[in-house]
């Protein structure tokens, strides 16, 4: 199974990028961010001539997730983050696909910072914390899967000295992440690729996708009784590359589930 997260920036708009992307790559499930409309403008229609069952939640102008399954319907379990009653931010869809529950996050970006969007993105995070940790525990394989909004190390950015003030590199969003990953979860990528520079995000400006100045912000994290099926893990760079391309590209892993039920890497403790 291949599961990707990919942040369109505008389904609207990169309509026929994604539709290339999938019939190209063809993921199993992919795990979209940013759609940017209204949950009638979603293009379920051509998702599904293009093969693919969708689950959504739209948003006016801004966030908006979804998850799509190729060839099956994802069988939705939660539409929002609990925690908070009155966020009515679309940023958080879970489902479940061909035995895993696979979760679909566009974590608040948090800039400018210091300032109520940051406070916004450190609450959000702290949510999402308390929550990933019965996800780790519950049993079920389950994958995290989207935009972080976290630029983990140095090492996963070209020269962080030009975003020292960004939200994505503040000591407080990386404690977070460092919080969350000790509870468990695998850092695909990551893991998979612990000296290599890989990078999943290119801003649009200063010719940093053709100098490839880039920041990786798009994770899969993957709990105990899922991390002995990793097999790959990677980016599509080459859909950042396209004409009238997201800044994102889409990062995936590739899953032998019939490694479920192996025994797992032990649990990190806190």
């Amino acid at each position: 199974m291949k599961i990707a997260t990919f942040n369109v920036n505008g389904i609207k708009t990169r309509l026929p990028n994604l539709l290339q992307w999938l019939g190209r790559e063809q993921p199993d499930v992919a795990c979209l961010q940013e759609l940017k409309a209204l949950d009638g403008m979603f293009p379920h229609a051509a998702l599904r001539e293009a093969g693919y069952h969708s689950l959504w939640k739209g948003q006016r102008s801004w966030n908006g997730v979804a998850i799509l399954a190729r060839g099956v319907e994802p069988v939705e379990i939660r539409r929002e983050l609990p925690g908070d009653p009155s966020d009515d931010h679309s940023r958080y869809l879970e489902a479940g696909v061909g035995g895993i529950v696979v979760v679909c996050l566009y974590l608040p970006n948090g800039n400018p910072q210091p300032g109520p969007k940051f406070d916004y993105k450190l609450a959000w995070f702290e949510r999402f914390i308390q929550h990933a940790e019965g996800l780790y525990g519950s049993g079920h394989p389950v994958v995290m899967a989207g935009d972080y909004n976290v630029v983990p190390t140095d090492f996963d950015i070209y020269n962080p000295r030009s975003w020292l003030k960004d939200a994505l590199l503040q000591p407080q969003t990386r404690e977070c992440y460092q919080r969350l990953l000790k509870q468990g979860w695998i850092d695909a990528i990551r893991h998979l690729h612990p000296d290599e520079p890989v990078f999943t995000f290119w801003d649009y400006f200063r010719q940093h996708w053709e100098h490839n100045s880039g920041l990786r912000i798009d994770h899969l994290l993957l709990n105990a009784a899922l991390a002995p099926c990793l097999l790959e893990a990677g980016v599509d760079t080459w859909v950042r590359g396209q004409e009238r391309a997201s800044d994102h590209a889409p990062a995936w892993v590739k899953l032998d589930l019939a490694k479920l039920g192996q025994r797992a890497a032990p649990r990190r403790k806190a």
